[in-house]
């Protein structure tokens, strides 16, 4: 940063930087701010190289916060970019790439500073710190909410009005970074904020006008996954005297901003989110998306107009009239939105826009559910929960309630059995060659489960696997032969661990010991009674439609001979017993030794036979997610886990970090 400054180690020393940091006041006017801004600098390229620059950046910050109050440089900086947002407009129609340029290091500049203010300062000294202006004998201050009110509405304007192109881009991405800066005074505190002056701009102030343009065009940038243009030519070539400010457009800006945004560049953090990712705008749009739509309602239950906007907004194909008490309403393509959707799934943040759409926009649930290719949007869920040992908590909870959502409608679960899909070669456990889209989910939710009873135990993840497959049961069609086997293994395996606890609970002598035995078996006991509810509900409803879950059953049948007696399942017994002992007399019947396709043929002809009256009724098992009271408490601290992990070109030290805990996200 500064003139003719390319690498971190350089900026100490660097004269612009010392002179706009130091005693002596600059004026708007000064031939020096032209100076300034038109640097050349390579960004960093690691995280290591982006720690340096904000440890750089912070002792340079200190002196700035020290010598403002006097000079009122740093808001002579701001004056110095808002007069340049005024005609970014135009210079971006006329190709006049050197003012974009220097209008984006200006505001690279003044995140990088903000960075640190933020960090170091209350939110009221961060104000104090845009009102000060140079000590004139006789003046007076000038309000900080004028001047920063101002910044975050240019941002706004920036972000909706200057179109998206290879000239722009960096700088488009810089305004939703900044705006990203100045929301993160929430990383600092344990407590939801719920209040404060940026809060209050976006919610109230002139930004609330442009609510919806600005939900809009972040969900447009999360679509178009539009990549950072790559290197070009010098467009200003150094002048011979070496004197030039002006010059090295191409490798100071695209070339450096290029560096950044490569993932696994600045500011990113192993894991699976930090993959190769050349889409830095599309990436840091969702992350502002998903902070801004997650803000907490204002005072008197004022709703947060992003999250109106997020969740009401209609297909461009919508011809009918929009309600005039709906506020923030706009129409995206839907089409687009759910292609990206369908492709960005690798990352939390896509799933969790999807999960945010699902449950909150019944335009786009119903649009969603109404796709004859819900495959190329259920598949990526599900390679969340098969990879759940390298997934996040918070990551596999989203991939499972955006399952029991979709499994909350009866269209869902009949289509999904309807759809046939070739050669799984990421299911590893079995060759899968061919296999209808719900089988497939019902193996991996049961895998999940397998997965949670050995490793996690979490009673939550059990509850919502349980619901979906319950949700399911009553549409159950043509069941893999492995599907239904892994359906009966599931129950073989609790029944095992049943076994286990009763047995340790008898042996057991001591009370406090007793007591925690019975309240597993209470725990385990509950889930039995969910499977046995599950196989009841298919058998009930399409028995003629699975003779591969007849087969299974039949097979494993002395495993649920224990529980005939038990008096928390005895009334849901009845039908299963009714069942194999109907089917056991018809294969006893056909004669010994019969091999798999004659017990096959013998189980598909009495599926038809049986009388429906012979089985009890039970209620239709049905299940819908419903959030938690106060959701922000768990949604607040992940979608700023998110940005502390996922955003591109930001790196925070963990120390000071109070929202969060450093394994969390």
């Amino acid at each position: 940063m500064g003139a003719n400054t390319s690498q971190v180690s350089d900026l100490s020393e660097n004269q612009s930087l010392r002179t706009l940091i130091g005693t002596e006041s600059i004026s708007d006017n000064d031939p020096f701010w032209n100076q300034l801004i038109s640097f050349t600098f390579i960004s960093p390229t690691s995280s290591g190289n982006s720690k340096l620059l904000e440890e750089a950046v912070i002792p340079l910050a200190k002196i700035l916060i020290k010598n403002n109050p006097r000079t009122g440089n740093f808001g002579a900086l701001v004056r110095i970019f808002l007069g340049r947002t005024k005609e970014l407009k135009i210079s971006t129609e006329c190709q006049d790439q050197l003012f974009i340029w220097q209008a984006h290091n200006t505001l690279f500049m003044i995140r990088c500073l903000l960075k640190v203010f933020i960090r170091e300062m209350t939110e009221e000294e961060l104000h104090l710190q845009f009102s000060y202006q140079e000590r004139v004998p006789g003046s007076c201050d000038t309000g900080s909410e004028v001047l920063l009110e101002e910044l975050m509405c240019n941002l706004v304007h920036l972000v909706v009005e200057v179109p998206l192109l290879d000239i722009t881009y960096s700088i488009l991405f810089e305004a939703v970074t900044t705006m990203l800066v100045l929301l993160s005074y929430q990383l600092f505190h344990k407590e939801i904020l719920r209040d404060g002056l940026i809060y209050q701009y976006l919610m109230k102030g002139r930004c609330l006008s442009l609510t919806s343009q600005l939900v809009k065009t972040l969900l447009y940038n999360f679509i178009r996954q539009e990549k950072c243009p790559p290197p070009a030519t010098h467009i200003f070539e150094q002048q011979s005297d070496g004197g030039g400010l002006l010059y090295g457009l191409a490798s100071g800006v695209a070339s450096g901003l290029w560096s950044v945004f490569a993932l696994g560049g600045a500011g990113s953090k192993p894991g699976l989110d930090q993959e190769q990712n050349p889409l830095p705008l599309s990436n840091q749009s969702l992350l502002l998306l998903l902070v801004l739509a997650n803000l907490t309602d204002g005072p008197n239950n004022c709703p947060n107009p992003y999250r109106q906007a997020v969740t009401c907004f209609k297909n461009t194909q919508d011809t009918s009239s929009i309600p005039t008490e709906q506020h923030h309403m706009f129409q995206i393509n839907f089409n687009s939105l759910y292609t990206a959707l369908c492709e960005q799934q690798r990352s939390n943040q896509a799933t969790l826009i999807l999960y945010t759409l699902l449950h909150q926009n019944t335009n786009m649930r119903t649009y969603m559910l109404s796709r004859t290719d819900m495959e190329n949007l259920v598949m990526p869920i599900l390679k969340i929960l098969y990879h759940v040992e390298d997934r996040n908590s918070h990551h596999v909870y989203m991939a499972l309630i955006i399952l029991l959502i979709l499994t909350e409608e009866d269209t869902f679960n009949r289509s999904i059995h309807e759809v046939v899909l070739k050669n799984i070669t990421w299911y590893s456990e079995r060759s899968l060659t061919e296999i209808s889209l719900g089988s497939l989910l019902i193996l991996v939710v049961i895998r999940t489960i397998q997965f949670n009873m050995t490793r996690t135990r979490d009673k939550y993840l059990h509850t919502n696997c349980l619901a979906a497959l319950a949700n399911m049961s009553a549409q159950f069609r043509c069941l893999h032969q492995y599907a239904a086997q892994r359906i009966i293994s599931l129950f073989a395996l609790l029944s095992k661990k049943h076994n286990k606890i009763l047995e340790q609970a008898t042996q057991s002598v001591r009370g406090l010991r007793r007591a925690d035995y019975a309240q597993d078996l209470n725990v385990i006991e509950e889930v039995i009674r969910m499977m046995l509810e599950i196989i009841n509900s298919c058998l009930s409803n399409s028995l003629h439609h699975n003779p591969n879950l007849v087969y299974a059953l039949l097979y494993k049948r002395e495993l649920f001979e224990q529980f005939r007696t038990h008096p928390s399942f005895q009334d849901i017994m009845q039908n299963l017993e009714t069942v194999i002992g109907f089917f056991s007399q018809r294969l006893e019947a056909a004669g010994t030794d019969l091999s798999v396709e004659r017990v096959q043929e013998v189980i598909m002809k009495g599926a038809q036979a049986l009388p429906k009256d012979r089985l009890k009724k039970f209620p239709e098992l049905k299940f819908r997610y419903v959030e938690e009271d106060q959701p922000e408490d768990f949604f607040i601290p992940y979608v700023w886990s998110l940005v502390f992990n996922s955003g591109v070109g930001l790196n925070w030290s963990p120390t000071g970090i109070e929202l969060f805990s450093r394994d969390s996200g």
